[in-house]
């Protein structure tokens, strides 16, 4: 494995992640708290090595440009740009919800979660769009 196959793993860490993310909230509807609790703390360790990955990626290969134009160029920054804003403003949530739970905090994780869950699960999917669209449809 090279730096440059770095943005496969990111995607497949990704995915990983928002297929965790959907198992820790069906887990939490069942009443499961021991099985939410375990998938969600995979989730949040697989997250925290895509962010490692992602940002060795970006600070040693650095940024791919898009290549197409036209309506495919506009869809593209369409997905990125919402990616890109809610991931660095989803951080510090998801760190406080993560804390939260781990102080025994449930309410106020309770009340947090419903605004960061739903966020951490967009930035993961279209972070798997954002890379099929810049690594495998545009080669």
């Amino acid at each position: 494995m090279t730096l440059h196959d770095l943005p496969l793993l990111n995607a497949v860490l990704n995915s990983l992640t928002a297929m965790l993310l959907l198992a820790g909230w069906i887990q939490i509807k069942r009443g499961n708290k021991e099985a939410h609790k375990k998938i969600m703390v995979t989730a949040f360790c697989v997250s925290t090595v895509f962010l490692a990955s992602y940002l060795l990626h970006k600070f040693t290969v650095g940024p791919k440009l898009f290549p197409m134009q036209g309506w495919v160029r506009v869809l593209y920054f369409f997905i990125l740009i919402p990616h890109t804003i809610l991931a660095v403003v989803n951080l510090p949530f998801i760190l406080a919800v993560v804390w939260f739970a781990a102080t025994g905090q449930f309410e106020k994780h309770k009340k947090l979660t419903p605004w960061v869950w739903p966020v951490w699960m967009y930035v993961s999917v279209t972070g798997v769009l954002v890379y099929l669209m810049l690594y495998r449809w545009c080669v």
